[in-house]
């Protein structure tokens, strides 16, 4: 059999998994009759052509070449409808010798066991601070997936992660200082059809465009949603509690104690909560224009603001975010609003980005500048960045004359923010940012911030 005929065959069976791919082959042109399919499975990683850049598809194909691309196939099978599920195992019956002999030659075929499907990624990251009293970091972090597929319309999905500071201790005893495994993720997810799920459990959750530019902390969020998602329309909402915030943490606090910086004292065994025991509402909503990308975000807490207990308890907050492609470039922006305060109410960012950095393609690469404005009655942890800037904002005191929450040092912080990608190898990524040009209203101006990660996926 040809190889350019395997090849056609083979796409027959990722139908709808690739929308647009680019030419890889400088011997397969535009013109011919198999260029989309070519071209489809290559951007899947499905097949891989020779080191001077041609795919010689005229040449027969062997088998153990296709048990490679069957191999691969596999690891994608959760993507593939129950008719192209059924051929698929049909071909890896046929070359099953073949397929036991690549053993770890073929990648791929190791991250499938049974109905389990594994993978991760892993990095090591240097970080200078902005913070005159604190030192800079080194540390690494490994994350593994593990997806079991339940039934045609049901998986379970889960995340173990493993931080590891090298510079200095990481805790009080040698496990910690070693680093703790944990599991940040895990939740069943279940489809109605094509276009709606649900989800229940410890699962992700991003706020705002860049990723998660208000909050896309490691452990999302424990709670149950419901999504849609047609292609161009997504909808989301749900109810759950935040796991994590690198603004205020949940401790108690006894008479005499400090909250942040000339704090007041509470009674005394006064519980204080924030944002990881407060139960929240959430929705969430994109739209796809193609020449535009539109999003709205909607959080509401849960609880009485009026007790003075829960620096988040009933604040509600909007956003709006926007990204218009122009060729390379990217427009995008976010805002903002707390509607239940008063003041230090608002966040937005402004940018424009150049390029894609392709895990799969070594040699791409993209760079943004953004410009921040940053209240800190809206900020209340875990951005997608990772540079520490953000840590500059102030903290909040509770006035309990007034039964209102003050802010102690930078009320507002703005600043800059240049951030590049850049694939040196398949599945390695160098990753930089650097925040400079830092105003604190009410507060002295941090210095600048910068970090350097190197990235793996596998």
């Amino acid at each position: 059999m040809k190889k350019i005929l395997a090849i056609a065959a083979a796409a027959a069976l990722t139908a709808g998994v690739s929308a647009f791919a680019a030419n890889p082959f400088s011997d397969v042109s535009t013109d011919d009759w198999a260029y989309q399919a070519v071209s489809d499975l290559s951007d899947q990683g499905v097949v891989e052509g020779y080191p001077d850049g041609t795919f010689k598809g005229e040449r027969n194909i062997t088998r153990y070449e296709l048990a490679q691309i069957i191999a691969r196939l596999m690891a994608k099978e959760d993507q593939l409808n129950a008719e192209q599920r059924a051929t698929l195992d049909k071909l890896a019956g046929e070359y099953a010798d073949e397929l036991a002999n690549l053993g770890v030659r073929v990648s791929n075929l190791e991250k499938k066991v049974g109905n389990l499907y594994w993978s991760g990624d892993a990095r090591m990251r240097y970080t200078d601070s902005s913070k005159k009293d604190t030192a800079d970091a080194w540390d690494g972090r490994m994350r593994i997936n593990v997806k079991g597929q339940v039934n045609d319309s049901t998986y379970v999905q889960g995340q173990m992660t493993t931080n590891m500071n090298f510079k200095g201790d990481n805790g009080t005893t040698a496990t910690k200082a070693n680093g703790d495994t944990f599991m940040s993720q895990l939740y069943v997810n279940h489809n109605f059809g094509k276009d709606f799920s649900v989800r229940l459990g410890r699962q992700p959750i991003a706020f705002g465009d860049q990723g998660g530019w208000l909050y896309n902390a490691l452990e999302g969020y424990d709670g149950a949603q419901a999504a849609y998602n047609n292609g161009k329309l997504s909808l989301t909402t749900g109810f759950g509690q935040f796991n994590a915030s690198d603004n205020y943490k949940d401790f108690a606090v006894n008479a005499g104690d400090k909250i942040g910086e000339d704090g007041d004292a509470f009674d005394a065994d006064t519980k204080l909560t924030g944002i990881t025991s407060a139960d929240m509402y959430f929705a969430k909503g994109a739209y796809d224009f193609g020449f535009a990308k539109l999003g709205a975000d909607y959080i509401r807490f849960q609880g009485d603001a009026d007790k003075g207990t829960n620096y988040v308890a009933g604040q509600e907050l909007y956003g709006l975010n926007l990204t218009i492609p122009i060729q390379q470039f990217k427009v995008f922006g976010d805002y903002y609003k707390n509607t239940t305060i008063s003041d230090y109410d608002t966040a937005w960012n402004a940018g424009l980005s150049y390029g894609a950095a392709n895990w799969k393609k070594p040699g791409t690469w993209d760079l943004s500048v953004a410009y921040n404005d940053v209240d800190a009655g809206v900020y209340f942890g875990g951005s997608v960045f990772h540079n520490d800037m953000l840590k500059n904002r102030a903290t909040l005191k509770y006035d309990k004359d007034n039964k209102e929450w003050d802010a102690v040092g930078a009320a507002n912080l703005k600043f800059w923010t240049a951030i590049a990608n850049v694939t040196l190898q398949k599945n390695v990524q160098l990753h930089a940012e650097y925040a400079f040009d830092a105003d604190a209203d009410g507060a002295k101006d941090p210095d600048d911030s910068w970090t350097v990660s190197l990235n793996y996926k596998f």
